[in-house]
């Protein structure tokens, strides 16, 4: 599956670019563009807790920006690897004016922010 701008709706849109308005999403995406990857390691390795991870990794899989699998390892244990989705975000005045046609009448984004 891959998402693209063309595709969404308003709401979609939005829940993207918020989404991606944070540094700490942008070096979780960085960091699984290079390749996929378990919390564990992926939050040594990026510097955080893994439960902050967490979260970021949930609001990243809800945009669609994120998938996951779980795999069992070798020793029997259950070892969810996230990995990019593809995606391509091309935002114009026209992919804006689409998506203003198609918002909800009170997005998510904004209930959260009152």
């Amino acid at each position: 599956m891959s998402v693209e701008t063309e595709d969404m709706t308003g709401d979609g849109l939005l829940q993207v670019l918020s989404t991606l308005a944070n540094p700490h999403r942008l070096r979780v995406l960085a960091a699984l563009a290079e390749k996929r990857n378990y919390v564990s390691r992926l939050a040594r390795e990026l510097g955080i807790s893994r439960a902050l991870l967490q979260v970021h990794l949930r609001k990243l899989q809800a945009a669609g920006l994120v998938s996951a699998d779980i795999e069992v390892s070798e020793d029997g244990k259950a070892m969810k690897f996230y990995e990019v989705t593809p995606f391509v975000l091309h935002v114009t005045p026209e992919t804006i004016m689409t998506a203003v046609r198609s918002l909800g009448a009170e997005s998510e984004l904004e209930a959260d922010l009152r």
